[in-house]
């Protein structure tokens, strides 16, 4: 099951979905405006038991399912994400954003956001950037506030790593400055007997901007068996 990030739906995991036979948690949570409320719209969707994708905010969701319900999740990877609590000056450039979309429109907003999310590789003027474009402006400004409030109000996850005796994949990106792959290699270190990998040439959206190494990866984490033992 693959849990999108801000402003992300499954037309980000188009590649994954097809080598996969994945499921997207779609429809950007409901409007849900805080992790919590975003875990039990999951809840409500998911499996007895099954493999999870959490993707930038949707790894905050992973890990805050993992809290409530370790017993129906074999085994997690989240990409692009973070587990620190709100940095200062975040939620004055998440407002600036918002009022940004309010005075002007979406796309605006948009075309401030996403540029700095990406990659060399998918830049303004490619296909995958149009496509991630027309996803974000698709969400809207309701989304945004409402994801930008669940974010600014999420639960502490650093607790939630080393209790995560599933298989765990970190996957982080070359160049994704969001998300930094020191921020990664952070998370994994906190975690028992984690799997980190780093997408050459992506950014945030890296499961758009290089499906064929990401998918490599999570095919490698499918492949692990579930009775891991804890890291000593």
């Amino acid at each position: 099951m693959i849990l999108p990030g801000l402003m992300c739906d499954g037309r980000m995991f188009a590649d994954t979905v097809a080598a996969f036979d994945a499921q997207v948690i779609d429809g950007f949570y409901d409007g849900a405006d805080g992790i919590g409320a975003m875990a039990d719209f999951v809840l409500a969707r998911l499996p007895d038991r099954c493999a999870l994708l959490g993707h930038s905010m949707g790894g905050r969701i992973a890990l805050e399912l993992w809290r409530r319900a370790p017993e129906r999740i074999d085994r997690i990877a989240i990409a692009n994400s973070g587990i620190h609590p709100v940095r200062p000056g975040e939620a004055e450039a998440r407002h600036a954003l918002l009022d940004l979309g309010r005075r002007e429109g979406v796309a605006a907003l948009v075309d401030r956001w996403l540029p700095p999310m990406v990659g060399p590789e998918a830049e303004p003027g490619t296909a995958v950037y149009a496509s991630l474009h027309a996803m974000a402006v698709d969400a809207g400004l309701d989304i945004f506030a409402a994801q930008i409030r669940a974010l600014l109000g999420r639960p502490d996850a650093a607790a939630v790593l080393p209790t995560l005796t599933c298989p765990v994949a970190i996957i982080g990106a070359e160049h994704d400055g969001w998300s930094p792959p020191a921020q990664q290699r952070a998370i994994a270190a906190a975690i028992p007997n984690a799997q980190l990998a780093m997408i050459p040439t992506a950014g945030h959206m890296a499961s758009a901007e290089n499906p064929p190494i990401f998918n490599r990866v999570l095919a490698d984490w499918l492949a692990r068996p579930s009775d891991l033992p804890s890291r000593g």
